[in-house]
């Protein structure tokens, strides 16, 4: 039986990531159609890229799912944690990898939430002292807002390539 708070927290997950919300467009939406030239490209030097922000939020999908499950830390798969360096090799393949493993890691998370019972939303998680219900939502806001840079790191390109 479905808890309508769960319920909500995977709605605010789903409507940040992938699924149509009046807010505009989700991490997904915003991703779509982004070429490897264009997530690689720095707006300037030392600031992050398109690119780096789809494994950082990939991370941080990971690092949630970790504090709901008890799950140690080390099973991401790339080595480090928050930024990685991107691209490696800047290839439609190397990028469609990260897309995947950005994918991959909201599913393992909506997939936590929905087995999370109840009564732990309002436990206090250790890094930060939030509830797992805060924590939940805010990896929701955290999509909405690399959302919103990606939108605007792609304006910046298409500027920058005229």
């Amino acid at each position: 039986m479905s808890h309508p708070e769960i319920e909500l927290l995977l709605t605010l997950l789903d409507q940040a990531f992938e699924r149509k919300a009046w807010h505009g467009p989700n991490l997904l939406g915003a991703l779509r159609g982004v070429a490897p030239p264009v997530a690689a490209a720095r707006p300037a030097p030392g600031r992050h890229n398109i690119w780096e922000l789809i494994v950082h939020a990939a991370y941080w999908k990971y690092a949630v799912r970790r504090r709901i499950t008890g799950e140690g830390r080390g099973s991401f798969p790339l080595a480090g944690s928050n930024w990685f360096e991107r691209p490696v090799e800047a290839t439609s393949a190397a990028l469609a990898a990260d897309l995947a493993l950005l994918k991959s890691c909201h599913r393992e998370l909506r997939s936590a939430v929905a087995t999370l019972a109840p009564e732990r939303l309002g436990e206090r998680v250790k890094a930060g002292g939030w509830t797992l219900r805060e924590t939940v939502a805010g990896v929701a806001a955290h999509d909405l807002y690399h959302a919103g840079q990606v939108s605007l790191l792609k304006r910046l390109a298409a500027r920058r390539a005229r």
